[in-house]
């Protein structure tokens, strides 16, 4: 099992139309063979600023996320939002045991 956080800092004259394009691909990722949780996670402190949690079942199941519409469509639609690249960190799964 692998898990990734991806933390996202968005222009803020961008984030309300961040969270709907977010919420799209959310509602579709989770629904992805393979995908174990895909959390949205907001700072209070600084609402421009994002994580996402990501676990699937395998590496192949990740790579598989990547070549999905719905995330291509997300990508485009908020690269020119964010005020620096995205940044993914991966790590493997420990717990809990699916």
């Amino acid at each position: 099992m692998i898990a990734t956080c991806v933390t996202i800092k968005v222009k803020k004259e961008y984030i309300k139309d961040f969270i709907e394009a977010t919420e799209k691909n959310h509602s579709a990722s989770i629904q992805e063979s393979g995908n174990l949780r895909f959390d949205i996670l907001q700072m209070p402190d600084e609402p421009q600023v994002f994580l996402f949690y990501e676990a699937y079942q395998s590496e192949n199941d990740a790579l598989l996320h990547k070549q999905t519409a719905h995330y291509a469509l997300w990508r485009d639609t908020v690269a020119n939002w964010m005020e620096e690249p995205r940044k993914g960190v991966k790590y493997n799964m420990l717990y809990p045991k699916f």
